[in-house]
């Protein structure tokens, strides 16, 4: 079920790795910000295009085409998460839709109410729910993380911050600044047991390990297809009677129940057709296997896990053996992801970024919108980190690469 992979044969999968910077060597770290979109999903948007493409509803072939291409998308998700079709509402971004289900959900707090957000999280998953909570009369509730435990979240700062009246707790499922798992599954039990509901952020965690709503028990999980190979839409999975329940906002002629009266506006069909591409993609990446698509995503990712702990391990393992260079968040392969924080004596994390891509090395530098990660580090006005991650195109020559970069950088 978990072979392992072969690079080589996944990389000729992704044009983009061919093509950009030809001729000039190039450590294709696009993980941490963005990744390059798998051959199948680029085919799968220009035959959707090339055919023609309609509204939802009319009886004609191009309609057709973009009904075919919904349903398809909301089934491959719903085998992606765990989850069932109905409960799969797609947006531009996780951004976008965890706005709109924050302004739905508030509408049913009160003053004297209370929400919790948490110090790890990407701030698209901590705005969208003060800003409602400012509105409503609701207070914030803050859980802590340990910087000197490998930055993992705090679960007696979450036992502190929850009581009777929490009525969500938002929450990532891996930290995009640091690269820490979050245990959802316990998270979503010790604020089921105060009656709160549980929003989950899985942008960063969803190209590394395979979302499962079905056993975690959290009420909501958003991500964005671009993070797993795939276009720039996003989508949030929530609970059938939620949804149902939850008053959106919406135009009036937008169905009344369903997901689609959450999604406003005409949605991009190209698009959704590269997302059940994308899903694909990652459930052939394992080879044949038996059983359906989430059986076969399974085994993809954990030849994936199996790759990508491997690149995790030589990458620690050579920063530590560099005295100038400091890694924030968990110090193993365990619990994390294969993204990294580090600073470098005596460089700016400006200056750090910038000499390694006149390498051929990319990575970023600075808060990478995971603000509160970089406040409760005491890093936010030094210019943060800088942050490599790794995918499963990535290969260990890369990693050794980006080392050496790092290691002149550090010795001067």
């Amino acid at each position: 079920m978990s072979g392992s992979l072969d690079v080589a044969a996944v990389r000729n999968r992704f044009p983009a790795l061919a093509r950009r910077h030809a001729g000039r060597p190039v450590a294709y770290l696009d993980g941490p910000g963005g990744t390059q979109a798998a051959a199948p999903v680029i085919a799968a948007i220009a035959r959707h295009l090339e055919e023609g493409t309609s509204n939802l509803g009319g009886p004609f072939p191009s309609s057709d085409a973009a009904e075919a291409a919904t349903d398809a998308a909301r089934a491959a998700i719903a085998d992606f998460v765990n989850g069932s079709p109905d409960e799969v509402v797609f947006g531009q971004n996780m951004t976008s839709l965890t706005f709109a289900m924050s302004r739905a959900l508030a509408r049913t707090w009160s003053p004297g109410d209370e929400i919790v957000v948490t110090r790890l999280d990407h701030d698209a998953n901590i705005t969208p729910w003060t800003t409602a909570a400012a509105e409503r009369g609701v207070t914030v509730r803050w859980v802590d993380f340990d910087p000197d435990a490998g930055c993992t979240l705090d679960l007696g700062s979450l036992d502190a911050a929850l009581g009777p009246r929490t009525r969500l707790v938002a929450v990532t499922h891996a930290s995009n600044a640091v690269g820490t798992v979050v245990d959802v599954t316990e998270v979503a039990r010790r604020a089921h047991a105060v009656g709160a509901l549980v929003y989950v952020d899985a942008v960063h965690y969803s190209p590394h390990a395979l979302p499962d709503v079905g056993a975690s028990g959290v009420d909501f999980l958003a991500a964005s297809a671009y993070k797993f190979f795939g276009p720039h839409t996003g989508f949030v999975w929530g609970r059938a009677e939620l949804l149902e329940d939850l008053e959106a906002y919406k135009v009036r002629p937008a169905p009344p129940a369903g997901p689609g009266k959450w999604e406003t506006g005409t949605q991009s069909f190209a698009n959704l057709a590269g997302v059940a591409a994308a899903v694909d993609y990652l459930a052939g990446l394992a080879g044949p296997t038996s059983g359906g698509r989430r059986s076969a995503l399974a085994a993809g990712y954990a030849s994936i896990g199996v790759h990508e702990r491997s690149l995790a391990a030589r990458f620690l393992a050579g920063i530590g053996e560099m005295p100038g260079v400091r890694l924030y968040g968990p110090p193993t392969v365990e619990a994390r992801t294969p993204t990294f924080a580090v600073a470098v004596q005596g460089r700016t994390p400006s200056e750090v970024q910038h000499r390694l891509a006149e390498r051929g090395v990319y990575v970023w530098s600075g808060h990478y919108y995971a603000v509160a990660v970089m406040e409760r580090l005491g890093l936010l006005d030094a210019g943060g980190l800088v942050r490599i991650g790794f995918v499963h195109y990535s290969t260990p020559e890369e990693v050794d690469r980006v080392l050496a970069g790092l290691d002149e950088l550090a010795t001067g």
